[in-house]
């Protein structure tokens, strides 16, 4: 067993472990962390592929981007486990069957690149450019077209995302910053002079005796 074999059952198991435990821990928070952890060693395979650009997307986009996220979205909401977990065993059949299907899909569309009888020879100029020069070339000459129509889809989401977003509400209270620096003193407070009122004396209290008065 060579080095790599044996680095990838290690990256393996663990990504198996992780892969499981993020589906049965108790707490969001670690469920969140274990997901990074699956991330990480996936990457790591990768590497071992050779695939460097890949493995290098997949740690900054997801674990530095997405997952981060979804820790600090968890962290904030505080959602409990027995909200997460309330009709779990109700929705298990069907979601057993959708995954089972989802899985025997990526097995028929991934099963025939692991056959090495049908695997591209890669010649000297491609192992001299490397894979991700390969990869950025592949992509802007005969992917272009799907790429831009990506790029044109990711773009009208943004768009509707802010507009969805800067849309009036009423229940919100707005206000204009702009308004707030320019606000001063004489416009908020105004200081007005009025006359004294003495209240007139009361008859009986005017016509009682000063012995009289506790």
């Amino acid at each position: 067993m060579t080095l790599n074999t044996a680095l990838f059952y290690v990256f393996s198991s663990i990504l198996l472990f992780a892969s499981f435990r993020v589906i049965t821990a108790r707490s969001p928070v670690y469920a969140v962390l274990f997901l990074v952890l699956a991330f990480f060693n996936a990457a790591c395979i990768w590497m071992l592929l050779r695939a460097e650009f890949l493995a290098i997307v997949l740690v900054l986009v997801y674990v530095g981007a997405v997952m981060v996220l979804f820790l600090f979205v968890v962290m904030m909401l505080d959602v409990g486990s027995e909200t997460l977990r309330e009709g779990f065993w109700t929705h298990f059949p069907v979601a057993a069957l959708v995954g089972v299907v989802i899985a025997l899909e990526m097995a028929a569309v991934l099963l025939p690149g692991f056959r090495l009888t049908d695997a591209p020879m890669a010649d000297a100029a491609a192992l001299k450019l490397g894979n991700t020069k390969l990869l950025g070339i592949e992509v802007y000459t005969r992917y272009l077209y799907p790429l831009q129509i990506a790029a044109v889809l990711l773009l009208v989401a943004i768009i509707a995302a802010i507009a969805l977003t800067l849309r009036k509400r009423k229940d919100s209270k707005y206000q204009n910053p702009s308004e707030q620096v320019k606000a001063r003193a004489a416009d908020r407070v105004r200081i007005v002079q009025m006359k004294p009122e003495v209240e007139a004396p009361d008859a009986f209290t005017a016509a009682a005796p000063a012995g009289d008065k506790k």
